[in-house]
């Protein structure tokens, strides 16, 4: 059997070691992995990474015939050493418009099929599971998705690979900025990512002890913010902290900024966005164990015959979700984290 493995979209920490697990289960179980690099792209290209030999390949159709190709770019033990530690994906990502068209369909299809290839694993966010349910419409071979996305919102895992270390990556900036807002008296306005799940900046808020957060789950009237900073500044406080997810329903950092300072905002204030910056760095530990967990799994799971599913894990089970599920449901907040924040920022 032949696996491909690739990662679209975001780039997330916790690719890497997922390759590693992917490769190193699949060498055990006599199994053979191609990585595609640049996603569903990449695909279309036929972009492979190098195999054990370091032989790269790309547009191999026009150039060989499969007897001669067959087995050189197989990614072996060695291709995937020392990679736990490492951020971002050699494998590279995209996102690919030629893909979403049924030309771009037929098209991996029959390159899917011309390289023997029976099983795909792609990893990524919301858009990268979309794309393996539209592929599964017209290629009758396994899929097995896995959540790498720091955003945290696909249904069918309690997190995401990449999510732990974007938290990790953002408490960091904002210890730091306290510093700064204590010194001048400042009110910060932390924008971090997440379109449509306020995860990272509730997380964010609890662990850097911030006083606000603002996610799209939970509405903040600008003026019930603005009497209870006036609370906060009767009370003696001198800086403030506010996190803000990209997908509040006020807009981002700048934009909730604008509103406090019209509705009365008591403190001077600064608005500051992390953005990219929440995909980088070497994965925390619990990314790393994740993303070794959900490779192995899915490997495991193809073996087993299962497709059409994301591998996740809740409540500390490893579990198969049909892909359907995972893009059409969403993931909501941790009402008591909600709660908590509510406590501890009082």
């Amino acid at each position: 059997m032949r696996i491909g493995v690739l990662c679209s979209g975001g780039d997330a920490p916790g690719m890497n070691p997922c390759l590693r697990s992917i490769v190193r289960t699949a060498c055990l179980c006599d199994v053979e992995v191609y990585g595609i690099r640049r996603g569903y792209e990449g695909l279309l290209d036929e972009d492979f990474c190098p195999g054990e030999d370091g032989t790269a390949a790309v547009g191999m159709r026009s150039i060989a015939g499969p007897s001669q190709l067959d087995g050189s770019f197989v990614m072996g033990l060695r291709s995937v050493s020392g990679l736990s530690k490492i951020g971002g994906t050699i494998l590279r990502s995209s996102r690919s418009t030629r893909f979403q068209t049924p030309e771009g369909l037929k098209l991996a299809t029959e390159i899917l099929k011309w390289h023997h290839i029976e099983a795909l694993i792609p990893i990524g966010g919301n858009g990268t599971q979309k794309g393996a349910i539209d592929l599964m419409r017209v290629w009758d071979g396994q899929i097995i998705g896995l959540p790498g996305t720091i955003d945290n919102d696909l249904y069918g895992t309690d997190f995401t690979i990449g999510f732990a270390t974007a938290v990790d990556t953002a408490v960091e900036a904002v210890d730091k900025l306290r510093d700064t807002a204590g010194s001048h008296e400042l009110m910060f306005f932390v924008e971090v990512m997440g379109r449509h799940c306020g995860d990272i900046a509730l997380s964010t808020a609890i662990a850097s002890g911030a006083e606000i957060a603002c996610i799209p789950e939970a509405e903040t009237p600008p003026d019930q913010i603005v009497k209870r900073l006036k609370k906060i500044k009767e009370a003696g406080k001198t800086s403030v902290m506010a996190i803000v997810a990209e997908g509040d329903e006020h807009g981002g950092a700048y934009a909730v900024q604008k509103l406090l300072k019209e509705a009365g905002n008591p403190f001077e204030s600064r608005a500051v966005v992390l953005g990219h910056v929440l995909r980088g760095g070497s994965p925390v530990a619990a990314d790393r164990i994740l993303a070794s967990e959900l490779g192995n799994f899915a490997v495991s799971a193809i073996i087993q015959g299962e497709s059409g599913k994301m591998a996740g894990k809740i409540k500390n089970e490893l579990v198969l979700t049909p892909l359907e599920e995972c893009v059409s449901k969403h993931r909501t907040v941790d009402t008591d984290q909600l709660r908590l924040l509510q406590i501890v920022a009082s």
